[in-house]
């Protein structure tokens, strides 16, 4: 029996723990409304990594990768240029599909649950020139604190290009301790998982016991709108973008087929990343440059999960019947295109930059509390999407170079056991 319970994954907890959390608030409202602390702690404990987890992150992803770019020249320039064009597409198709198919109207979050912030932010005038100085912290340790995201993300930047111009010896020192901050804090977000079941039980019952059974129609159409905006994106970016660079498409989705299954069925972009590695040297892409556009692209170019970012976040606003106009849209969209660079592809880290934008426009965080109870079954969409994308990056990559080779020899198939960054130059 212990065996058997051992053997249950952390998903397949956060599904029962819905549908347990769907019978309470149906059959035991109120009940399920004093469970709410349950929810409320866990995401305290989101709300605490946030800052900590975007300075490693950004740090040992800009500093670390100095040398390397300073190597590569063109190869950096471009791999920069597409993943921005690319993710900014995901965001773009992101918020159409949210403004259009409305999935947060008529969920109703509690109006006590709305942050006192929106009417605040609401009454405020933005203007260019405030954003500028918003950006820039007098205190990183306050922007810490009062996880002011872009704060962070600029300060970090700053101290990651600082670091990528300082003498080896403290800089190896720094980004040791850097690296192993950012250990810390993945292993820490597992820590925090652990206790999502409860969280999420508790979130769903109390969304149930004060909303009622027919929230479940809201949640089940925003699962629905982010498998359609995906497959939108893969059918006018993705497919588009191959044809372009004319890299084949029956031969790659051959090649990248068991990576992606391996992303979906694990929610886990990490769990996948050696295998996929392997099978775009064997697909013809140059070692050097599947060593640095793939792993680099797994901070820069989360197409699945940006794309996901830009249609929570306004479900939350529909879902507090917040009037989001879109120009604010559009300011939402340019945070989360530069805060989703920060933080890898591990299961659920979305929610952690999600977390960080609502604070960021005063939107309440009872909605983070609410897209978790059917987070499972769209970080499995979102992450494989994360996975093909980054894999054709690398192909586009080696086509625009000029040196990607004929797809499909055999030959090209690594040897097992042989490490796919040796000599990667």
């Amino acid at each position: 029996m212990i065996n058997s319970i051992r053997r249950i994954s952390l998903t397949q907890w956060i599904i029962i723990s819905m549908i347990v959390g769907v019978l309470l608030g149906w059959l035991a409202p109120g009940f399920a409304v004093a469970i709410k602390p349950l929810s409320t702690i866990f995401l305290n404990m989101i709300k605490s990594l946030i800052a900590p987890l975007l300075f490693a992150t950004l740090v040992v992803g800009i500093a670390g990768h100095g040398d390397d770019m300073k190597k590569v020249g063109k190869l950096a320039f471009r791999a920069i240029v597409y993943f921005e064009i690319v993710t900014t597409l995901a965001l773009a198709v992101g918020l159409i599909a949210v403004n259009v198919v409305k999935p947060g109207a008529g969920v109703g979050l509690p109006v006590e649950q709305v942050s006192a912030t929106i009417t605040e932010a609401s009454q405020k005038s933005i203007t260019f020139s405030g954003i500028l100085e918003h950006i820039v912290p007098a205190s990183f340790i306050k922007a810490a604190a009062d996880n002011e995201v872009l704060q962070v993300v600029f300060w970090s930047i700053i101290f990651a290009v600082a670091l990528a111009h300082t003498p080896a010896r403290p800089k190896k020192v720094i980004l040791e301790v850097t690296e192993a901050l950012g250990e810390v804090m993945f292993k820490f977000v597992g820590i925090v998982m652990t206790f999502a079941p409860f969280g999420i039980g508790a979130a769903i019952a109390a969304t149930v016991g004060q909303s009622g059974i027919g929230v479940l129609k809201n949640l089940g159409i925003l699962v629905l709108t982010l498998y359609g905006a995906l497959i939108v994106f893969v059918l006018f970016v993705l497919v588009p973008v191959a044809l372009i660079f004319r890299i084949p498409l029956g031969a790659f989705w051959r090649t990248v087929r068991e990576p992606w299954l391996i992303a979906f069925s694990t929610a886990s972009s990490e769990a996948a990343l050696p295998r996929a590695m392997q099978k775009m040297e064997a697909f013809g892409v140059p070692r050097r440059i599947v060593a640095f556009v793939m792993p680099t692209g797994y901070s820069f170019n989360l197409d699945g999960s940006t794309l996901y970012l830009a249609l929570a976040s306004v479900f939350v606003a529909q879902a507090a019947n917040v009037d989001m106009p879109i120009s604010q849209q559009i300011l939402m969209m340019l945070t989360l295109m530069v805060t989703s660079k920060g933080v890898a592809a591990v299961p659920r880290a979305s929610l952690v930059i999600l977390s960080g934008a609502l604070t960021q426009f005063g939107l309440p965080l009872s909605g983070v509390a609410l897209i978790l109870g059917v987070d499972a079954v769209m970080d499995m969409a979102r992450t494989s999407i994360n996975l093909v994308g980054n894999c054709l990056a690398t192909a586009v990559m080696a086509r625009w170079e000029g040196e990607l080779r004929a797809p499909g020899v055999a030959a090209l198939e690594p040897a097992p056991g042989q490490p796919i960054l040796e000599n990667a130059q």
